[in-house]
């Protein structure tokens, strides 16, 4: 049988290889950004993954995450995503939570060895205490911010937070951060791009939402693309 890596080893060789196969990646969030993400980390052979979303798949989903489908609307998020990523590949260890993470609950997921967490949640509470409970435990990370109501892929950067900017959610995020002694030390993928108040309308009676944001099909898959980058070159070539 044809070896489904061949291209990927032809890359980065046998032993990188083998780095990807024994490393454990956390992908928390599995929307636009975090689906795109965990599908790059398993493609490029990365062994373990633990997947984190309450969510079921919206029909208003369709027009930028991977999972979302008509044949699997009202499916979870993570379930549809660990069956896809086991029929990437079948020798995957795949860790799947399925419920919204509250603030209160980090330390016990985080307080387990990672190679690596992406960081995909666009909620702002749990976003924050995932943040600093990755800081907190020493893990690496890396945190997408938002990706909403932008059109120009070539803008999207990587940078430590502190050095982050003209990016509303980062500001937001790190002046949380701010408030519990933490300002630097987190990789962002975030993009300074002008956004248009025009596209972003307030919503009530919904739980983890309190605005949505017009949003364009291929931004959210560059922003997880980019997350994935920073976890494979990390793993590949740690400081």
């Amino acid at each position: 049988m044809e070896n489904w890596k061949e291209r990927t080893i032809l890359l980065i060789g046998n032993e990188g290889q083998k780095k990807l196969e024994r490393s454990h990646v956390l992908v928390a969030g599995l929307g636009g950004v975090g689906g795109y993400a965990a599908e790059q980390l398993c493609r490029a052979g990365v062994g373990k993954l633990t997947i984190i979303d309450g969510d079921i798949i919206h029909a208003t989903n369709r027009n930028r995450q991977i999972i979302a489908l008509m044949s699997n609307e009202g499916i979870k998020k993570a379930h549809a995503m660990a069956q896809r990523l086991k029929e990437i590949n079948n020798g995957l260890i795949v860790n799947v939570i399925d419920e919204y993470i509250k603030e209160d609950q980090f330390d016990a997921i985080l307080n387990k060895p990672f190679d690596y967490i992406v960081d995909a949640i666009d909620t702002l509470t749990p976003k924050v205490h995932l943040l600093a409970s990755a800081v907190k435990y020493g893990h690496n990370i890396v945190s997408s911010m938002g990706s909403g109501g932008r059109m120009d892929p070539s803008q999207v950067k990587i940078a430590d937070i502190a050095d982050s900017h003209h990016c509303k959610f980062a500001y937001i995020v790190r002046k949380y951060l701010h408030r519990l002694g933490i300002r630097t030390g987190i990789k962002v993928v975030y993009s300074p791009e002008p956004v248009n108040k025009k596209v972003i309308r307030e919503v009530s009676g919904e739980e983890n939402k309190r605005s949505i944001v017009g949003t364009i099909s291929y931004m959210p898959p560059v922003f997880g693309c980019y997350c994935a980058s920073v976890v494979i070159r990390d793993l590949l070539n740690p400081d």
